[in-house]
């Protein structure tokens, strides 16, 4: 009879061991994103001026789980560090043409907050949401191109919006 508990025993401590693991999912340590969707919706600033919000859904995966910044130090002057990029284009003539930088009203640079998984599996997937304030928009069509960098600066692959109309 002991012997039978014995193996009892033995076998479901190493059934319980095997069912407890997780395979750890391998991803490449280059974060990866995919556009998901853009929509608009009108909004009232805190003025009573009225304008829009487009909101940017995007997946990213990230093999090694290095994606975020810890929050700003401005004391040591990493206020200025960014990891979310984007690109402005108009629509001009039925051609897409970068806006140049110093043509925006703000930076068009965005803070993923530190992220960290815990346990071996470091793999991280989810869905990043951005919200665009546009109060005066100039443009009657835009486009966004976009890429992330981890904090091993790894840049991801480069995704844009499809056209996004302005003119009412």
């Amino acid at each position: 009879m002991k012997k039978i508990t014995g193996i009892l025993i033995l076998t479901g401590s190493v059934l319980f061991v095997i069912l407890s693991c997780q395979k750890i999912e391998s991803l490449s340590e280059i974060p990866y994103i995919e556009f998901k969707s853009f929509t608009i919706r009108d909004t009232v600033d805190l003025l009573g001026n009225p304008g829009k919000v487009g909101e940017l859904v995007f997946r990213f995966e990230d093999g090694d789980g290095d994606i975020g910044l810890y929050p700003p130090d401005t004391l040591f002057g990493d206020s200025e560090n960014y990891n979310l990029f984007f690109l402005l284009y108009e629509k001009i003539d039925g051609v897409f043409v970068q806006v140049p930088e110093e043509d925006l009203e703000t930076p068009l640079n965005y803070r993923i907050p530190f992220i960290e998984k815990e346990g071996q599996n470091k793999t991280l997937k989810g869905e990043i949401k951005v919200d665009f304030l546009y109060l005066l928009m100039l443009y009657d069509t835009i486009q966004y191109e976009f890429y992330l960098i981890d904090r091993a600066f790894h840049k991801s692959n480069v995704e844009k919006t499809p056209e996004i109309p302005f003119a009412e």
